[in-house]
């Protein structure tokens, strides 16, 4: 049996027997594809005693048959898919090897394989806050950004938006105009990763290899998991602030609103944006107040959690929001479905489920990992990728690491969150690059700038294990209890920082600290 090497991921040889699987599978392969018809010759081995055979010997195996009216060209895409989908390295053959070769060969080129020092997966705030920050300590540096929409949204300011702060437009850049000088941009959609290969596969059929892969595709929004809640958004008055699209509408409920029933509701841990909720709630409340309708509409917080924040610190400062709006907190109260229709919501609580009519309807979607990370072998049993909470290495494959909304580190899901992650994914990445250890650590930090009122803040500022981490003198905002902002930290100056500052490598207060 002679093995023809043409990549790291596949090899050809002529048709071996049965009893050759198990020096197929000591050589190191992983998969086989048989690309020989059945029934050409007398005395051939069918396919599937060959199949049978290295499934005993732990092998994958897919036959691809070459010959008659079916040519290597006409095998070429289900090869280049295989060679995706299969683990490697893969051992192909036909008769005599050259027919596999063939369909080889033109599978390594339809798949378009290009090689890239970096490559970061996701292009929101995560990923390029860490691309420019690579970019700002060694410049010239080969990274691609992998990233399938060609625009990006400030998704903190659609609250703000609904709050009628911002102007949705506010929210919203081109791609292309965001990504660093100096970053390769692919635009196309990451559906696996092969880590032991060190590749990626993208939807356009093409493979990325890497020296360091960093993953910060986020989190998914599980709209699908209300039942009913999909179908009733954008009208029925039941909105979201999570959803670029449904912000706008959001205000125009609070703008029409004269009385009734408005409920909030708040999903099960863990969110992006766990302030997000209730901010959507006290900017509500606060034009209510103002055009002086509030004392005629009742309002409920629907929240799956049994507190009105993770960090004890600072909930008396939003209890006194929410006594001075009048609001009814519902604690353990989850929303599960939604009859848009009628203007119903049901929860879930532990006395059984509880039906409320409503006027308007501010859902907040359950949030679960994202689907590609979740499939992959970066995962934990979450779905979330495993990353050290310390590093944001990966706990099992050290060339990859993991920031953002999608990876399973314990602080709370925020681009202030990942503000602080991203130096420290870039010095971490550069030391690997470097041949030495991660050297940066990341203390958990997030924070939650709750607007309790136009013009007042209450900035929950946070670490791992709920430990304070303020960043800002308490002359300037104390954070334990509503502030009034300064003029340099007024809310709608908040897009410039984040467009100009965060994504262009401008890295203040958040200077990486060394790994304890």
């Amino acid at each position: 049996m002679q093995i023809r090497k043409l990549s790291p991921d596949i090899s050809v040889c002529e048709q071996p027997r049965a009893e050759d699987m198990a020096r197929i599978a000591a050589l190191g392969f992983r998969s086989v594809i048989g690309n020989r018809p059945d029934g050409e010759e007398n005395g051939q081995q069918m396919w599937a005693e060959l199949a049978a055979a290295a499934g005993r010997a732990g092998l994958a195996a897919r036959h691809l048959p070459i010959g008659g009216q079916v040519s290597a060209a006409d095998q070429a895409e289900a090869f280049a898919r295989a060679l995706a989908e299969m683990p490697g390295p893969v051992l192909a053959w036909c008769r005599t090897g050259n027919r596999s070769e063939q369909a080889a060969r033109l599978a390594l080129d339809a798949r378009h394989e290009r090689h890239h020092r970096i490559v970061i997966v996701g292009g929101g705030s995560a990923g390029i806050a860490t691309a420019a920050s690579l970019l700002k300590r060694r410049k010239g540096l080969d990274i691609a950004v992998v990233e399938p929409r060609d625009v990006h949204y400030y998704q903190p300011g659609w609250t703000m938006v609904g709050g009628g702060v911002f102007k949705q437009r506010d929210t919203v850049r081109p791609t292309g105009k965001i990504i660093p000088h100096g970053a390769q941009w692919v635009q196309a959609g990451c559906i696996g990763f092969d880590p032991d290969r060190k590749a990626i596969l993208l939807d356009d059929g093409a493979r990325l290899t890497y020296d360091v892969l960093i993953v910060a595709m986020g989190n998914r929004l599980a709209w699908d998991a209300v039942e009913g809640l999909e179908a009733a958004l954008g009208q029925f008055g039941v909105t979201s602030n999570y959803r670029y699209d449904l912000a706008p509408y959001t205000w125009k409920l609070v703008q029409d609103m004269r009385g009734g029933r408005a409920l909030f509701s708040q999903p099960p841990m863990p969110i992006k944006c766990a302030g997000a909720p209730q901010k959507a709630m006290y900017l509500s409340c606060s034009e209510w107040r103002r055009r002086g309708v509030l004392d005629g509409i009742e309002v409920e917080f629907h929240n799956a959690g049994t507190a009105l924040f993770g960090v004890a610190d600072y909930v008396p400062a939003l209890m006194q929001a929410v006594e001075g709006y009048g609001i009814g907190l519902r604690f353990g109260s989850n929303l599960v479905a939604v009859d848009g229709p009628a203007r119903e919501a049901t929860f879930r609580t532990a006395d059984g489920e509880v039906t409320r009519r409503f006027d308007m309807l501010h859902a907040v979607p359950p949030q679960a990992a994202n689907a590609v990370v979740a499939a992959s072998p970066l995962a934990d049993a979450s779905g979330y990728a495993e990353v050290d909470p310390a590093t944001l290495r990966h706990a099992r494959y050290p060339d990859i690491f993991a920031l953002g909304d999608g990876c399973n580190t314990g602080n709370a899901k925020t681009a202030a969150a990942a503000r602080k992650q991203a130096p420290v994914v870039a010095v971490n990445a550069l030391a690997v690059l470097d041949g030495k250890s991660p050297i940066a650590g990341y203390d958990g930090y997030g924070s939650c700038p709750l607007t309790v009122d136009r013009g007042h803040i209450v900035l929950a500022e946070f670490a791992y294990g709920g430990k304070l981490a303020p960043t800002l003198p308490t002359w300037l905002i104390e954070g334990k209890r509503p502030s009034r902002l300064a003029w340099h930290l007024k809310a709608d100056a908040l897009p410039a920082i984040y467009w100009h500052g965060m994504l262009k490598g401008r890295e203040w207060l958040v200077q990486p600290v060394p790994l304890q």
